[in-house]
């Protein structure tokens, strides 16, 4: 049985398990041991911000290797894209809805050519961080402005295409 129409944009996306739309995702206090024990990193010290941090380490080539466990986390489950919304709504063809993955996949491409080196392992935080950086200089070269329209571009099109406006979590 071919895969679901779904199933395949989510194969060909994986930008909320990447790193790149979100930092951390956050968790129910009743998963913290049940998603740890999926191996994943839990952050417990704050109640208001437990969870754990992006990029997913069980998301791995386009499949989340947790997906059909019974504690797969909730904030995993309820989280669905604009884009895959209007998928499941038909108010986008498969097409269409893969040409502005495909779109949103080659500007987050261009956009980390532009990123110089960082310790941080969250694409969504390197790109904020360097953008602040740069906005904080008088003078912008060349290679500055270009990555200033180009982020922001990009975080146009998280809101727009993916319902993100708020970086840190889902």
């Amino acid at each position: 049985m071919p895969e679901p129409q779904s199933e395949a944009l989510c194969k060909a996306c994986g930008l909320c398990c990447s790193g790149h739309l979100f930092s951390w995702v956050r968790l129910n206090a009743n998963e913290l041991d049940k998603v740890e024990n999926l191996g994943l990193s839990v952050i417990r010290n704050d109640p208001r911000q437990r969870g754990f941090l992006q990029p997913c380490p069980v998301w791995q080539d386009g499949v989340c290797t947790v997906y059909t466990s019974p504690d797969y986390p909730s904030s995993c489950r309820k989280y669905k894209c604009v884009v895959l919304r209007k998928l499941l709504d038909e108010e986008i063809d498969f097409d269409g809805a893969l040409k502005q993955i495909e779109e949103t996949l080659s500007l987050i491409r261009e956009v980390e050519s532009l990123l110089p080196d960082f310790a941080i392992s969250s694409f969504r935080e390197r790109v904020i961080t360097h953008k602040e950086n740069v906005e904080k200089l008088n003078k912008h070269d060349f290679a500055q402005k270009e990555f200033l329209q180009k982020a922001n571009q990009l975080l146009e099109i998280y809101e727009s295409r993916f319902g993100v406006d708020d970086f840190i979590d889902y």
